[in-house]
């Protein structure tokens, strides 16, 4: 309990010399490389410019701390981003006093829900919402953040709130206004910062683009061709903020905090993962979700706006040698003494520059090899990544988020409620006889006796499968006696219970029987519980094949068994031999 409320505790120890050296190192570089990223991702939220670099000062040291990961780094995330400018620019105007009041009560009313979820140890729900809903969601939100920057690139004047679509007519019927100039400085900005990931990969690129745009800007005499600068961003720490938490205010933006809370979660908990699969540490989801709960609780308090794991600072935290949440904290601390000595100079830098790093940051997002392979391998999948890209174009993009997770949840229970069902027969080729599907190995079966596993559970979403092979069992190949080896069968709920009772009674009145044997332990407990062997029949239940087999060959029709040719089981070795 200790370790969950404070697990900078469990790490707390690993701390020496050597891992400060490493994790102040890493933090530098952390710090660098979000600089630009903060400006960008709260110009994307539709802030001023220091929200971003206010949010990358709270949010990570608050997570570290009170998450699981060593690596991880969280603060603002274009994802997020987008979603909250969504959700609060239809009450307010970007950027205007109300918008972020707003902002900061949506960010509080996201963290209150992450961290209930974590208290609740809702850590493994996150596991059933599949990662393809996270990347359909990115990638379609990469094109609507590249379409909210054509007017700061093109020049071209496009009203505000304009939908994806309507954007885009406004480009196609103003094509001819196109700005020279702006769009000169944002190309440059963007080869730039290309340029220098190609041949200095390990140079801030991004701090480079804006820097070169800002010179370009210069050169050109950017205010007498028509473009305009962020201008000055206040150089000081992040201010204390009260966020509005009247009844009205939380009613009003519950249904999108929900769904920043739940992206936030997701995004989180799978970047984690995918470091932890290289640094061999095992991860707590449920503190991962305490962790972000309160970042984005306190972050509310000092002018932070919601944030979440981010993959390309994590990364960068865990390449550079980062080794534990201290990294994070000092990325944190840095920020705040190069913002202090470096924010005078964002008046000279171009809207349009900011513009074509922003392009840059959502061409990023687009993870076309996993895209590749998810519609290579599986339909299931590339029907929930078009289901939330398409969504997330054309519809509110919290709703987009809610289809992607529902539709991925349905196409789960689906596999679930869809149990193979494998019909068993010993072997002859093994010593003891083993057990073996019919199928594969091309086996004989007992006229009188079907052994089937079920690989899955008997739950409610499970019956009609199972019942219709067991009708179809009786029917087709007009066997009374089934026994099912439950070795694969992970839990039966009440419902399923009771169907086996009701398919038990139906094959006793046939003539037969319905049987189990090799139930897991909490399968048997379960059983327990609720008297289950009174109804199904304690004579029907069995701990080995050995003994369900002995047991059963005797219940079998003598006659049938006399005139039968399989002779499959070894009790069949006593039997008379048939006649010709």
């Amino acid at each position: 309990m200790k370790q969950f409320f404070l697990p900078f505790l469990v790490w707390f120890g690993m701390i020496n010399r050597q891992t400060l050296k490493a994790d102040f190192f890493a933090g530098l570089t952390g710090a660098v490389v979000v600089l630009p990223q903060g400006v960008a991702f709260a110009a994307i939220a539709g802030l001023p410019p220091e929200y971003g670099l206010y949010t990358a000062m709270v949010t990570p040291i608050i997570a570290g701390l009170f998450g699981s990961s060593l690596h991880l780094i969280s603060g603002p995330t274009t994802a997020i981003s987008l979603v909250v400018f969504s959700t609060i620019s239809r009450y307010a105007e970007p950027g205007s006093a109300e918008f972020i009041q707003m902002v900061l009560t949506l960010t509080f009313l996201a963290g209150v829900y992450q961290l209930v979820f974590g208290l609740m140890r809702m850590g493994m729900l996150v596991n059933f919402v599949s990662h393809t809903v996270v990347i359909g969601f990115t990638a379609g939100a990469a094109i609507l953040i590249a379409t909210s920057q054509m007017k700061y690139v093109l020049g071209i004047p496009i009203p505000k709130g304009e939908s994806f679509m309507h954007t885009w007519i406004d480009v196609a019927y103003g094509i001819g206004e196109i700005n020279v100039y702006i769009l000169s400085v944002a190309v440059f900005t963007m080869l730039s910062a290309l340029l220098m990931k190609r041949y200095f990969p390990r140079m801030p690129h991004l701090l480079f683009g804006m820097v070169m745009g800002s010179a370009a800007s210069f050169v050109v005499g950017g205010e007498a061709h028509g473009l305009k600068y962020i201008g000055e961003i206040p150089g000081h720490l992040p201010p204390f903020s009260v966020p509005e938490l009247s009844f009205a205010a939380l009613r009003e933006l519950a249904s999108g905090a929900f769904a920043v809370a739940l992206l936030g979660l997701i995004e989180a908990v799978s970047i984690a993962r995918s470091i932890a699969t290289k640094s061999q540490q095992r991860l707590d989801g449920n503190q991962e979700f305490v962790g972000q709960g309160l970042s984005n609780i306190f972050g509310s308090f000092f002018s932070s706006y919601a944030g979440s794991g981010s993959f390309t600072r994590s990364g960068i935290n865990y390449s550079a040698g980062g080794q534990t949440p201290l990294a994070a904290v000092f990325a944190a601390i840095l920020l705040a003494l190069i913002v202090l000595l470096v924010a005078p100079y964002a008046t000279y830098l171009p809207v349009a520059a900011m513009g074509g790093i922003i392009l840059l940051v959502a061409y990023n997002l687009i993870d076309m090899h996993h895209i590749k392979h998810i519609i290579e391998s599986s339909r299931s999948e590339t029907s929930i990544l078009a289901t939330t890209f398409f969504a997330t174009l054309f519809m509110e993009l919290e709703f987009a988020i809610y289809m992607g997770v529902i539709l991925s949840l349905m196409i789960f229970l689906m596999r679930t409620s869809m149990p193979s069902i494998v019909s068993l027969a010993p072997n002859p080729e093994e010593v003891h006889h083993k057990l073996a599907e019919v199928a594969e190995y091309n086996l004989k079966e007992c006229p009188q006796l079907k052994m089937i596993r079920i690989d899955m559970s008997i739950y409610f979403g499970s019956l009609d499968k199972i019942q219709r092979e067991l009708g179809k069992i009786v029917e087709k190949q007009h066997i009374k006696h089934i026994l099912i080896i439950g070795e694969s069968i992970n839990f039966i709920d009440l419902a399923g219970a009771e169907m086996l009772v009701q398919e038990a009674k139906r094959f006793k009145s046939l003539g037969g029987g319905l049987y189990l044997q090799g139930a897991k332990g909490k399968v048997y407990d379960f059983m327990d519980r609720i008297d289950f062997l009174a109804d199904f029949g304690e004579g029907n239940v069995f701990g080995s094949k050995e003994a369900a087999i002995k047991s059963l060959s005797r219940r079998l029709d003598r006659g049938i068994c006399a005139q039968c040719h399989k002779r499959i089981f070894r009790e069949c070795a006593g039997l008379p031999s048939p006649k010709t």
